[in-house]
């Protein structure tokens, strides 16, 4: 099969097209022709040599798909040969033919193409593992995003709004902070040009968001507890501007507030099954009845997976940014 292997650390172009053999499906584990994969930034970071795959994984990047199910373990799964699914992988999507547990996989949802549904899964899986799970995010509790434009951020600012949730949002641009308007946020928030704690505190009468998403991290910290509700929680999801912040550990405990974070590739098929139902039961019918979709930037042939990782790099994008592997 062809498949882009990351030929060493490095920039973009150490992504060559390849020929690889195809995997082999394990017990549990569906084998999927690929027509389409996501691109996302822990691509990216293990491309540079800074985000090893788990032991076990492909060497190959990729963690989201959609395709064929061509042959594995289907039994009591609800999924036959030939279904049309989406899945969350370990690595290896990248590639003609990808293996996954069946567990993570998903049904497309009813109305959208293969290559929209493989925009889907990382990142569905991700925001509602962090803000609706840990973060335990609730009816009539408000949602600071920040990085608004990014895949997760699209993804979290339409899926909170249409569970009726406030949402601000932060980007880099003007263009940008209008584009997570148009999506469902209340705001958007120029970080460039304004304080976004402050912004946030007077949009909210003083009182703060419930609930923040925060993929940065570094001197963000200090910021956002001080425009967390009392009872508010922090859920970090990545560490783009550093692993070191200043926290007032007097203001969490006087207002009761919660700091976590998590990463979703290390945990196991059975925590990840169990968001996949909770998505399949409370989420995918939002996209079958039109209240959140897809929303595709850009999407490149698969040979062409180094020009898809530079625009990544670039931050020029707003939504997802795809490979085509399978024309349509």
């Amino acid at each position: 099969m062809r498949a882009i292997e990351i030929t060493k650390p490095g920039g973009p172009e150490v992504l060559q097209l390849c020929q690889r053999p195809m995997p082999e499906a394990k017990a549990g584990e569906v084998r999927i022709r690929v027509h389409a994969a996501g691109i996302n930034r822990p691509d990216v970071f293990q491309r540079q040599g800074n985000y090893a795959p788990p032991p076990g994984a492909s060497d190959l990047p990729g963690l989201e798909v959609a395709g064929e199910i061509i042959d594995g373990d289907v039994a009591n799964s609800g999924f036959k040969v030939g279904d049309m699914v989406c899945a969350l992988v370990q690595g290896g999507g990248y590639a003609e033919v990808v293996t996954a547990p069946v567990e993570q996989c998903l049904p497309v949802p009813h109305g959208l193409s293969p290559l929209e549904a493989a925009s889907l899964p990382e990142n569905y899986f991700t925001v509602w593992s962090n803000v609706f799970d840990r973060a335990r995010l609730g009816a009539g509790e408000s949602l600071l995003v920040q990085g608004g434009t990014s895949g997760i951020g699209v993804t979290a600012i339409q899926l909170a709004s249409a569970l009726g949730n406030r949402v601000f949002a932060t980007a880099g641009s003007e263009d940008k902070a209008r584009a997570c308007e148009q999506l469902g946020a209340e705001r958007g928030i120029n970080y460039r040009h304004e304080d976004f704690a402050a912004v946030v505190k007077q949009l909210t009468g003083d009182n703060g968001v419930d609930v923040i998403l925060d993929m940065v991290g570094g001197d963000y910290l200090e910021r956002e507890i001080n425009c967390l509700a009392d009872d508010g929680r922090i859920a970090i999801i990545a560490l783009l501007g550093g692993s070191r912040g200043t926290l007032d550990m007097g203001q969490v405990l006087r207002r009761r507030l919660t700091i976590t974070g998590s990463t979703l590739r290390p945990r196991s098929v059975a925590f990840k099954g169990a968001i996949a139902r909770q998505l399949r039961e409370k989420v995918w019918p939002l996209f079958e009845d039109g209240r959140i979709k897809p929303v595709i930037y850009e999407s490149f042939p698969l040979e062409q997976a180094a020009d898809a990782h530079a625009l990544m790099e670039s931050s020029t994008h707003v939504g997802k940014i795809m490979l085509q592997v399978i024309k349509p």
